[in-house]
């Protein structure tokens, strides 16, 4: 006791893992537990707070009650005084204590009650915080009294109540692990001298009964949103109910987030209702008295069945699985389980229901580990809420080892096609919200297979409303969602997910790309798809180690001051992507979008949508929430005019031209001064001296120019060539260019596909005709290949002086224009690679050191790439100088294009 002066004798009334969790961190501080009072044993099952206790040698006592008529149990009485308790702590006390015991010990005793005292008195305490639609929460320690909780005030500890919270919820989020803290705390206060007692008000006192399943009948005169708040209230006991079907229905996880979904399906009349309910495939959509909608998602059926609300109409049709030998034994291995779980249960049959066989919550979380480690499957409590018979909980399980359950989730309309020796299954509607939906109107187009011109599919167009959908699910996603709630950590643990998915699918993706964009599918495998994969993993990465700084700042004296940042995600991005890489650049942007905890609504380019949908898929597999992600194919005037000028979109991230860029950034200024990120046009200069590896030169000249067909927004677009290596220099790549093979993208031996679209062909046979018109050399090239599809020469220009047109504008297509610059000038040749407005990439080839070092210091480009070219990576940051636009993708500096500082500053 010397070494505690503070430490008191305990005496600890309750029950449940609260009163077990309060019990042992009463012990850890010191205190001397004399006695736990808790309740009977039920179904031959001691409650954890007396098993803990015998554990430790604690007494323990199971009174079944300690009065009768009114009157304090002698027995009871004398056993408690023999303990000599200082304070008694009633952590979750579900009985009547009398007040010889309440008054006995020289402190007193305090109690814990699930809310604000004096707002909701009563056993029902949760349950009607939430009925009320009240914004905050919490719970009281306070001084027992005969009136229960009536008592003077202790302690008070607040929190939010989130619109979908249930009692569970709201329970093991705040009142559980705060209200253990709570207790332990109020006894500190006590054994300091420090606890006050304040007299509780009787103004704002409510005195709710008790909430059973008689009193829970859901009264259908009411806005949506109390009818929400009353299923709620009542989720998981008793479950607010309603007759229907000739049944009593029981709903639970009801939400008021209905955002984009449209009240179609199978109608359910439900007596009293203002309107009759609706089956959809997200769930049952119900109606208050003010005609909004709510969603429930599951049902319990008369027969203690739960079932997911939107298979009401299928009932119990599906026919029960035949299981294998193996399945068979795995089964038995689970009624094992269940017999363990179940100790007074003789005969554990199909029939056995684990609940009517006295299972609790804790139990739920038991045999959900054991079958995970039986199974390695990934299953949730929630499961056994949906199938609680033994029979259909076998039933439940055969079916997401066979993998049956994932294939129902999401319905997806595919377009099926055998290429590549692949079956390929593409995704071609809208993703909006987790689901695949038609745009409005049923609007389509057709996606070009630019090697032959043929149609792949139709795709959904979006229109303006659709925006406005997919917004809306972002931004509820944001508020409201999990993707908020979850960890840092969680938060990777998807994106990885998403990337080991992601290559488990790069065969199809990389044929997609093909099929949709003409990329060469060897390079599609490493590029497109492999570097977008290296993305993902890359800002996984990054998703935990998002951190804030402390800052040593002027005091006040005599005070002191703490001065701290934190880094917070935007909100709801739009991100608009080209088509050169369509997957690529969705992932740079997207992946940094996703780590930093943003959401996010896609706008793939018109002409090549379909690797973005496979992507949404993906996301859906990987078990990114509803509403995180969402893809808008569809034309950029519209859907990314909507983006930009959205007031709920507070990023936009754009790659595309420089004249759309700017007009995006206008759009961004005048709706909401939203943040903006653009990589935008270039013209990047590529020099080439005389002393540098002549063969590495042209071999990267060659790719820096023709890398993706030209499509690529860093490709060089004028090379400087030192005079005395020039006419070698041209010779050989002109060699090279003849070497090139020209075909079909899936080939495995090609090295330059087609154009990515007929549009852009047209552009480059163009540019090519102003060049000569100039007086440029046309040395090779220039012209459409007579064959199907939109493919065109390799070219290559010399003679090409500084005032043309195809020195200054970009062509981004296979075309090398070469420029001379006189021996040893080097401060001339950079003033000319630097007389553009664009500044994304350049390059420099030379042996001499400092000569790269000063080329690289004085070129006016966002990278610099010296005896090499194209070499990006996913940690080195990416981004151009002047009307090549700004911000930064890849690297640790993309983050902050999707990040906000705060600024927290406390005195103390």
């Amino acid at each position: 006791a010397l070494g505690h002066p503070a430490t008191m004798k305990i005496a600890v009334i309750g029950q449940s893992l609260f009163g077990q969790e309060v019990y042992c961190h009463l012990r850890k501080e010191g205190h001397e537990i004399v006695g736990v009072f808790t309740v009977p044993d039920k179904d031959g099952k001691a409650d954890p707070l007396g098993l803990e206790a015998e554990k430790d040698g604690v007494p323990v006592f199971k009174f079944p009650r300690w009065r009768a008529r009114g009157q304090a149990l002698p027995d009871a009485v004398a056993k408690y005084q023999a303990l000599g308790a200082e304070l008694n702590v009633l952590p979750f006390c579900s009985q009547f204590i009398p007040m010889e015991i309440i008054n006995a010990p020289r402190h007193g005793s305090i109690i814990y009650h699930p809310s604000l005292l004096p707002r909701h008195r009563g056993a029902s305490a949760i349950n009607w915080t939430l009925i009320h639609g009240d914004k905050k929460g919490g719970f009281t320690i306070f001084w027992a009294d005969d009136g229960l909780d009536t008592g003077d005030l202790l302690l008070q500890k607040e929190c939010e109540v989130l619109p979908d919270d249930t009692v569970s919820t709201l329970y093991n989020r705040f009142l559980f692990p705060e209200g253990v803290k709570g207790m332990v705390q109020a006894v500190r206060l006590i054994s300091e001298g420090k606890a006050p007692r304040l007299p509780q008000p009787e103004e704002g006192a409510t005195y709710e009964g008790i909430q059973k399943k008689e009193t829970a009948k859901i009264n259908w005169d009411q806005p949506a949103e109390a009818l929400h708040n009353w299923i709620r209230g009542n989720d998981k006991v008793p479950g607010a109910w309603t007759e229907a079907c000739g049944q009593t229905l029981t709903f639970f996880n009801s939400t008021l987030n209905t955002a984009g979904l449209v009240p179609e399906g199978e109608v359910l009349a439900i007596p009293g209702a203002h309107r009759p309910g609706v089956v959809t495939k997200a769930g049952l959509l119900l109606f208050g008295n003010d005609d909004k909608m709510l969603l429930v998602k599951n049902i319990q059926l008369e027969d203690g069945k739960m079932i997911p609300a939107s298979q009401f109409f299928k009932g119990t049709a599906n026919s029960a699985l035949e299981l294998t030998e193996e399945e068979l034994v795995t089964a038995e291995a689970v009624r094992d389980a269940w017999k363990r779980i179940l100790p007074n249960v003789l005969e554990v049959g199909d029939g056995t229901d684990f609940f009517k066989s006295g299972a609790a919550s804790v139990d739920v979380v038991r045999l959900v580990e054991e079958v995970k480690e039986l199974c390695d499957l990934p299953l949730e409590n929630e499961d056994v809420y949906m199938a609680t018979t033994f029979g259909d909980f076998i039933q439940l399980l055969v079916r997401r080892l066979r993998g049956e359950d994932e294939a129902e989730e999401v319905p997806i309309d595919y377009v099926e096609k055998q290429v590549n020796k692949l079956e390929l299954r593409m995704p071609h509607q809208l993703f909006i919200g987790g689901t695949f939906v038609d745009a409005e109107g049923g609007k389509t187009y057709d996606t070009i297979n630019p090697t032959d011109g043929s149609v792949l599919c139709q795709v959904s167009l979006a229109q303006v409303s659709d925006v406005d959908k997919a917004v809306a699910a972002a931004k509820e996603a944001f508020e409201n969602g999990l993707w908020g709630k979850i960890s840092a950590r969680d938060r990777g643990r998807l994106l990885y997910r998403l990337a080991d998915l992601m290559e488990q699918h790069q065969e199809e993706l990389a044929t997609i790309e093909a099929l949709d964009a003409g990329a060469v599918y060897t390079l599609a495998l490493k590029t497109h798809v492999g570097m977008s994969i290296q993305t993902f993993r890359y800002f996984a990465g990054w998703c935990d180690k998002i951190q804030g700084s402390t800052i040593p700042i002027n005091q006040a004296r005599p005070n002191r001051n703490l001065t701290l940042t934190k880094k917070e995600p935007v909100g709801v991005c739009g991100i608009i992507i080209p088509w050169n890489y369509p997957l690529m650049m969705l992932s740079w942007k997207t992946a940094a979008c996703l780590a930093a905890g943003n959401t996010v609504v896609i706008k793939p380019a018109q002409v090549t949508p379909l690797t973005a949908l496979k992507f949404a898929e993906l996301t859906v597999k990987a078990g990114i929430p509803k509403g995180v992600i969402n893809v808008l194919p569809g034309s950029g005037s519209l859907v990314g005019q909507r983006l930009a000028d959205h007031p709920d979109v507070r990023k936009i991230g754009f790659t595309g031209s420089t004249e759309v860029g700017k007009h995006i950034m206008k759009s961004c200024a005048l709706s909401n001064v939203k943040k903006v990120s653009l990589e935008l046009g270039g013209k990047s200069p590529l020099l080439i001296f005389a002393d540098c590896d002549l063969n590495k030169a042209v071999q990267m000249g060659m790719s820096s120019v023709f890398f993706n067909k030209g499509e690529n927004c860093i490709a060089a677009g004028r090379l400087f060539v030192e005079d005395s290596i020039h006419d070698q220099f041209v010779r050989k790549v002109v060699e090279e260019v003849g070497k090139m093979k020209i075909g079909d993208p899936l080939d495995r031996d090609t090295n330059h596909g087609p154009q990515n679209h007929q549009a852009h062909l047209k552009k480059l046979l163009e540019y090519c005709r102003q060049g000569v018109a100039e007086g440029a050399t046309l040395v090779c090239g220039g012209n459409q290949v007579p064959r199907p599809g939109f493919f065109f020469e390799p070219t290559v220009f010399t003679d090409v002086e500084d005032h043309m047109f195809i020195a200054k504008e970009e062509s981004f297509g296979p075309v090398m224009i070469i420029s001379r610059f006189a021996d040893g000038d080097i401060d001339a040749v950079l003033s000319r690679a630097n007389a553009t407005e664009f500044g994304l990439a350049s390059g420099v080839f030379t042996r001499d050191i400092n000569k790269a070092l000063y080329v690289s210091d004085k070129l006016a480009a966002g990278t610099v790439f010296v005896n090499t070219y194209n070499k990006t990576d996913v940690a080195a940051p990416f981004g151009g100088f002047k009307q090549s636009g700004f911000g930064k993708d890849l690297g640790e500096a993309a983050l902050n294009e999707y990040l906000r500082v705060k600024t927290v500053t406390f005195e103390y």
